[in-house]
């Protein structure tokens, strides 16, 4: 893609700013056998819907889960399921069918829409470790803290401030001008390969990546520590080891929640900064961050909360002993 292909396919506006007709993403080039690749990420989709519709509905049908937890839990299987919607589809599109040319104002709405629930997936994980560290290290206040409105006005708080945030970083891309090369060097339409191709001054379009970084990549995984600072302190003057482990266990599902999500991320961010990482493995490992967490959180919690393995066991004792059960 030239330069002559762009000016022949822009929208020109006050002669400053040349607009692209359509970007194209060069993901995924000269890997062998990458099909494969492509029918795994189809299963890791299906599983996802799967896996979090399964726990949303769980959720939304037993009224034991309608907690301030759970709602937290809610919160992160929608996102887990809106974002995995928002990114895996148009992946196989763009690259099983071929069709890499992408139309400048849905690449920007495609941008918006995978970082915006990533950026809400990052912060749901800061509110439940909120939602532990009241837990732990204040019990007795626990439920006078920690209650319905509280959760839903953070959880909302963390929506309009990302939607805000995202909205304007993304909408300062319409003030460059794309008069050179319009190939997109990423899977989708990934923010910073984008940014890059402008030939104005893109300046205040960094300053929103550090920005943006910070908030959603920096922020949270320090609060998060900072509260498991706390709670090991908390631990730290009970008494009873028994009671330590006890309390510990309800923290385990939030942790690893903790570590698929921003382990893999700083890794490969902090890989491609300090050494010369191959285009094609950031770009897979990259794929792989964004799509693993959403497939694996609702296994976790299904797998390692009491309170939902309680939920299928006493669905099972419905239905196998349904004298047993009517007669408590």
């Amino acid at each position: 893609v030239t330069s002559i292909s762009t000016v022949s396919h822009a929208t020109i506006s006050n002669v400053t700013f040349v607009r692209p007709a359509k970007f194209y993403i060069n993901g995924f080039s000269n890997i062998p056998h990458v099909t494969y690749f492509y029918i795994f990420l189809c299963f890791v989709y299906i599983m996802t819907v799967v896996g979090n519709v399964l726990l949303l509905s769980v959720i939304f049908l037993v009224k034991t889960l309608h907690t301030p937890k759970y709602m937290i839990v809610f919160n992160l299987a929608l996102t887990d399921l809106c974002g995995s919607t928002a990114l895996i589809p148009k992946v196989l599109d763009t690259f099983l069918s071929d069709n890499r040319y992408i139309v400048y104002e849905a690449c920007l709405s495609y941008m918006f829409f995978v970082w915006f629930f990533g950026g809400v997936q990052s912060w749901t994980l800061v509110t439940m470790a909120y939602d532990r560290f009241i837990a732990i290290c204040f019990p007795l206040r626990y439920h006078s803290i920690v209650t319905k409105p509280a959760i839903a006005a953070m959880l909302l708080f963390s929506w309009v401030v990302l939607l805000s945030l995202f909205a304007f970083s993304i909408g300062l891309l319409d003030r460059l001008s794309f008069c050179g090369s319009l190939v997109i060097q990423s899977f989708f339409c990934d923010h910073g390969p984008t940014y890059r191709l402008a030939c104005n001054d893109t300046s205040l379009n960094y300053t929103m990546v550090i920005v943006v970084f910070t908030i959603i990549m920096c922020f949270p995984p320090l609060l998060i520590a900072l509260t498991y600072v706390c709670i090991a302190i908390a631990l730290s003057r009970i008494a009873s080891h028994k009671e330590r482990v006890k309390a510990l266990k309800t923290c385990t599902s939030h942790l690893i929640l903790v570590a698929i999500f921003f382990l893999p991320l700083l890794g490969t961010n902090i890989a491609a900064l300090t050494s010369s990482l191959h285009p094609n493995a950031r770009i897979i490992n990259s794929t792989l961050t964004h799509t693993i967490p959403a497939l694996l959180n609702p296994i976790i919690y299904s797998l390692k909360t009491e309170e939902v393995k309680l939920c299928k066991n006493n669905r099972l004792i419905n239905i196998n002993f349904p004298n047993k059960v009517t007669s408590f």
